[in-house]
């Protein structure tokens, strides 16, 4: 293993910056200055990030799945994998990218990126898939899950519509903290069904007003639902989700 005593000044310069905008130490920094290398930059191909970059994106797929599959029970294969593909989507990463200004972690050569010094979204997506793989090279999956945590939790928040479409709640938190300044507040009114398939019903109250109630499989989908119901009501339409009884879902 390589010590940080080993690496040039350019390259120790590199790796303090890097593990202070991560929040991670390397024991080993070579991983971490192979990752934000770009090909236009390195030697060879080969200690670019570009196979950091294809171990990454498994690693960041595994973690998601394995979030997914443990915080839905109820969701089937497909929702699950609906909710996957957003989190792990090249736009996602290199949201990511760009939210924590990787960029400007980035070693590249000369004429790469665009004539206004913007890096790329794809360069974004890159970088980030490949620092997470580094992670994993250097601390495991213990370390890798504890990075990407908090960016899984926040983007499968934002995907999850509840099997539905559009995020309805994101909508309608916006609306009531700009019109009242307050979050809309969900209560649960009912339950219906055995333990191991229960459905909720749940109602949505913005300010002083309390909305058309709704049913969902879970308490995630009956707030999705509920808030769509109050989006329709605000705007003077019929509630979309009125059925009485989880009997009669289709």
């Amino acid at each position: 293993m390589v010590t940080s005593d080993q690496l040039s000044e350019t390259q120790k310069a590199i790796v303090r910056r890097c593990e202070e905008r991560l929040g991670y130490r390397f024991d080993d920094p070579t991983l971490i200055v192979e990752a934000v290398t770009h090909s236009s930059f390195a030697d060879t191909r080969l200690n670019s990030y570009e196979r950091m970059e294809f171990l990454g994106d498994s690693v960041l797929g595994f973690v998601v799945c394995d979030y997914l599959f443990h915080e839905f029970p109820e969701y089937l294969e497909g929702d699950l994998t609906k909710i996957k593909s957003n989190v792990v989507s090249r736009r996602t990463c290199a949201k990511i990218g760009r939210e924590m200004q990787l960029q400007e972690l980035l070693v590249v050569g000369k004429g790469v990126g665009s004539a206004g010094g913007q890096v790329p979204d794809s360069l974004l997506a890159n970088v980030f898939e490949s620092i997470v793989g580094a992670i994993f090279l250097d601390g495991g999956v213990k370390a890798a899950r504890e990075f990407l945590m908090p960016f899984v939790i926040r983007h499968v928040e934002e995907a999850d519509g509840g099997g539905l479409d559009i995020n309805y709640k994101s909508q309608l938190q916006q609306y009531a903290q700009k019109r009242f300044g307050l979050p809309p507040f969900y209560q649960l009114l009912d339950d219906w069904g055995p333990d191991h398939s229960k459905w909720f019903n749940v109602s949505a109250r913005v300010d002083k007003k309390t909305f058309s109630a709704a049913w969902g499989k879970n308490k995630k989908v009956a707030e999705q639902r509920a808030a769509a119901n109050a989006l329709a009501e605000l705007a003077g339409e019929t509630p979309p989700f009125l059925r009485n009884h989880p009997n009669e879902d289709g």
